[in-house]
């Protein structure tokens, strides 16, 4: 029992690390590039970055594995390369978990930079600073509490994701089966007393990620 439950927790927290830190990444870059000016087709870019929050889970988990399959040409590319498929394995999980985090990251960050006065920015520039020390050292400070605020709610997404993950990592215990997937298969085989646990647990890590979200907004 120790071992079932603890399990799908532990490779859940760490697969939703692991995402949090590569959508933290991404979601700066793209957020710094499309959160001020106008250009063609930013509409179209920011319509197909923010869709995983729309779309199915499962819609993604298929996308996914139509495009890592074995039979795609990434797929027969990461296969010649390392001599394995991403599939059904930990990574696959945080493939699927950071691109339906993502548009959380992206969006909130988002909003942040566009809050930052500008003027403050100009005053910098004007001082002799570059755009990047103006980024680093002016926009990103004063945007702290969206970045934040965006970790902890793409981390808390990451660590829920079920549909696409359950697609595209399966559910191999002990190697891929998360707490999500662990609740349903615990629910399926009528180990009532596991899914609880489980449940319980996530419930918890949740609203912990809840409380951490709502200090940083005072």
């Amino acid at each position: 029992m120790q071992s079932e439950f603890w399990s799908p927790i532990l490779l859940s927290l760490k697969v939703a690390s692991i995402s949090v830190i590569l959508v933290f990444v991404a979601g700066i870059l793209f957020a710094r590039l499309l959160s001020k000016g106008q250009f063609k087709g930013k509409m179209l870019i920011e319509i197909f970055l923010l869709l995983p929050i729309v779309l199915p889970p499962t819609v993604i988990g298929f996308l996914l594995i139509f495009i890592f399959g074995g039979n795609s040409p990434v797929g027969l590319f990461i296969n010649h390369l390392f001599s394995s498929t991403i599939m059904f394995t930990p990574m696959a999980a945080v493939i699927a978990s950071s691109i339906v985090a993502f548009p959380l990251m992206y969006q909130t960050v988002k909003i942040g930079f566009q809050s930052v006065d500008n003027g403050i920015e100009e005053a910098a520039r004007v001082d002799g600073a570059n755009e990047w020390s103006v980024f680093f050292l002016v926009t990103l400070p004063l945007s702290s509490r969206s970045i934040i605020t965006g970790l902890i709610l793409s981390f808390t997404r990451a660590l829920g994701e079920f549909g696409a993950t359950f697609m595209f990592a399966g559910n191999i215990p002990g190697k891929t089966q998360t707490a999500p997937t662990a609740i349903y298969i615990a629910m399926e085989s009528g180990n009532m007393n596991l899914a609880w646990l489980l449940v319980l647990a996530m419930i918890f890590l949740s609203a912990l990620m809840l409380f951490a979200t709502n200090i940083t907004q005072k």
